[in-house]
């Protein structure tokens, strides 16, 4: 019996978002450029594709560079920029033929421009997908999220679309990147830290928080399965207590 045959697949997590960390930490424990992390990184972000596609899960969220990260060294950027023009170019058959929806959550805009060419063409090639929707965070940050979704509603209120009062959490998530889609139920981070860097702030907070030691070059199915093993550990309580959530469970 397989790892994924021992869960419960009547638990499964509706959207997991990971930050991808310890890219640079494995490549010096080994003497290596930072940027050799990355490109094993990459190997790792395409098995937790795989296996979140064969889990049956909605949505995926990797958070593959931050607008914090423009402040890294130049070289460092452009071979990430072009590890990821790579990356959307190998893998647009694999998508297609697995029914993976691609989207990009973030500044867009601000990617070189041979960069968001090809990541429009998966986005457009892959639209019609419905199977795992893939979100790629590029040039995103939490804050400005929120922050570009406020000032949406602010001119739709100024246009005389609806009153101040109108606003509430749901039309506010109707504003975000992630808009039709489930917050994440699952939130990892590998690497060790335990921090949540600018990521998702508005969507993941319920989500369960699960930390992983393992650096996010050597985290592959495994690591992804027990997480989720983890995940389906947890009661959700959202608020409640422990005796509510079971009480409703008995009567469900």
């Amino acid at each position: 019996m397989s790892e994924i045959d021992n869960l419960d697949h009547n638990n499964l997590p509706k959207h997991v978002a990971i930050i991808m960390d310890g890219n640079g930490r494995w490549a010096q424990s080994r003497g290596l450029p930072r940027i050799m992390g990355h490109k094993v990184g990459v190997e790792s972000v395409q098995e937790i594709v795989r296996t979140a596609r064969e889990l049956g899960i909605g949505s995926l969220t990797l958070y593959a560079f931050s607008t914090e990260n423009w402040k890294r060294p130049r070289f460092e950027v452009q071979a990430l920029m072009g590890l990821l023009k790579s990356y959307l170019e190998s893998e647009l058959a694999t998508m297609v033929k697995n029914n993976v929806s691609l989207r990009c959550i973030g500044q867009k805009e601000k990617l070189p421009p041979e960069v968001r060419k090809i990541l429009d063409y998966v986005i457009k090639q892959t639209a019609s997908n419905n199977g795992l929707i893939l979100n790629l965070a590029l040039s995103y940050g939490g804050r400005g999220e929120i922050v570009r979704a406020a000032q949406k509603i602010a001119h739709q209120c100024a246009r005389g679309a609806f009153e101040a009062s109108d606003i509430t959490e749901e039309l506010f998530a109707k504003h975000l990147y992630t808009a039709g889609q489930p917050d994440p139920d699952l939130l990892i981070r590998t690497g060790g830290e335990s921090r949540l860097s600018n990521f998702l702030l508005w969507q993941v907070s319920y989500a369960e928080i699960y930390i992983s030691e393992v650096l996010w070059p050597d985290f592959r199915k495994d690591d992804f399965l027990k997480a989720i093993h983890d995940f389906q550990l947890r009661q959700r309580r959202f608020g409640k207590t422990g005796d509510q959530v079971m009480a409703e469970k008995n009567t469900a």
